[in-house]
């Protein structure tokens, strides 16, 4: 297999460059003296900033676009062998690497490498311990599945032998990567399209944690089912984390919270225990017990790292979210817009949950859901009217048709409209966005509050409100 290095720069080529993970190892590899080009299929945001930095980007896939002098291109998971490109590479004998095998070379090109991994929460637990490193001096290299504010996007250099990334388990991605130390946040069944069950999914993670060398931690999450067969036997440290109902109980996990509270914006505060002793207060400025949860793991890592508590009390007051997850987008006739990139029925219900706080009197909780993927949504389509049942109303959208599925025709929005109005909840299902949108404005009224959520491009729903 080829090997990157990143101290002896080559030519570079992306098929898909505009992804959140493409575009971050490709703007490394530009920042790191690389020749770096891509392509994608249409001009976003992303992509424009990667073009403003000199980055050569073709917005249609064909075999000329390869460069002359390529040395390697790098492709996602999602890229079919009959790409054009992808083609062309291998007919010309180029050597092709999958992203995750980029990602797990950089890797190995650090001393410290926390990989963050889980069913849920990675992009906020990663930009919370980026956060706290950058609070500590630790000046890390940041690879995030989001767009952060406190560093500027999705990618900050750093000059230091630290590296924080993202381990997304899909197609076992992580067991390509190499940390030093990691972090796991749950395990549940998710993406069930590639894993068998539940106990694959298990498999997997218990594998990504045997990766991690006798000088490494894990820090997991303790109330994980069956914990014991993830960690027995690891080389690792392993440091639990969890929530407790009192000060007594934080002795069942290496690091607690306790003493959990919520603001009148649903920001929580709790009070930090190590073995048992506290640390201090903490004080969150984003919703919900599910980032208490994911802060607390952060804390732990950084924690060990050597940073200290006022550096990662510090960075959680400072730290208001990413983009994408609980996203304030702006006011329309007096409505509440936010944005969420929750997919998974755990993450609806946890955001929703959460969200409950912000209203209050006779507002209501609406919520524009487009479910993402039709394998998804088939497997957890009770789970999904649950977890929507939260909202006082829910609107559904089409399926987004992920490039990486076709549409079997058994499943359909529809179904989970029909689960929803068996609870008795309001729901309404549109084709369109343009008839989602007539429909919100007419019936939202002044005070309430509204989340476009899913993984799809309904965030444009809310964008075009907004700008109304």
């Amino acid at each position: 297999m080829f090997q990157i290095k990143l101290s002896d720069p080559v030519s570079v080529h992306f098929i898909g460059i505009g992804g959140i993970s493409m575009s971050a190892l490709a703007e490394l590899l530009h920042r790191q003296g690389f020749r770096v080009s891509g392509s994608d299929l249409k001009s976003t945001s992303i992509t424009s900033h990667l073009e403003e930095l000199g980055i050569t980007i073709f917005y249609t896939q064909q075999a000329s676009n390869i460069p002359a002098d390529c040395s390697v291109v790098i492709y996602t998971a999602a890229v079919h062998a009959d790409n054009p490109e992808l083609s062309r590479a291998v007919e010309l004998g180029l050597p092709v690497l999958e992203r995750k095998d980029l990602l797990g070379q950089i890797m190995t090109q650090y001393l410290h490498v926390a990989g963050i991994a889980g069913s849920h929460g990675k992009t906020t637990t990663t930009s919370m311990l980026s956060l706290m490193l950058l609070e500590g001096g630790l000046d890390p290299t940041v690879l995030v599945g989001g767009v952060l504010d406190g560093i500027g996007g999705n990618l900050r250099m750093g000059s230091s032998d630290y590296l924080v990334a993202e381990a997304c388990e899909y197609c076992n991605s992580f067991l390509s990567f190499h940390p030093t130390d990691a972090i796991i946040l749950n395990i549940e069944a998710e993406h069930l399209d590639f894993f068998r069950d539940l106990e694959d999914i298990r498999h997997s993670f218990r594998k990504y944690a045997q990766i991690l060398p006798a000088s490494g931690t894990l820090v997991i999450n303790g109330d994980i089912e069956r914990l014991s067969e993830l960690t027995e036997m690891l080389q690792a440290n392993v440091v639990t984390y969890g929530l407790c109902d009192t000060p007594e109980q934080c002795t069942d996990y290496d690091y607690a919270a306790s003493d959990i509270s919520f603001d009148a914006n649903g920001f929580g505060s709790y009070d930090l225990y190590r073995n048992g002793s506290l640390l201090g207060r903490i004080m969150l400025h984003v919703i919900g017990t599910h980032n208490i949860s994911n802060s607390v793991a952060a804390a732990a890592l950084a924690l060990s790292y050597g940073v200290s508590f006022e550096a990662v009390s510090s960075a959680l007051r400072k730290y208001t979210g990413t983009k994408r997850r609980f996203e304030y987008k702006g006011l329309v006739n007096g409505i509440r817009v936010y944005d969420d990139y929750a997919h998974h029925p755990s993450e609806i219900a946890a955001t929703l949950q959460a969200a409950r706080a912000c209203v209050s009197g006779q507002q209501k909780l609406w919520c524009l859901f487009q479910p993402h993927t039709f394998s998804r949504t088939k497997a957890f389509l009770h789970e999904f009217a649950e977890a929507l049942s939260h909202a006082d109303s829910v609107v559904l959208a089409d399926i987004y048709s992920a490039s990486r599925e076709k549409d079997p025709g058994d499943i359909s929005s529809a179904d989970i409209a029909v689960l929803l109005k068996e609870k008795g909840k309001d729901v309404y299902h549109f084709h369109s966005f343009e008839e989602i949108e007539k429909y919100l404005l007419a019936n939202c009224r002044q005070g309430d509050l509204l989340i476009t959520m899913g993984a799809g491009d309904i965030v444009n729903v809310a964008e075009s409100l907004i700008s109304i």
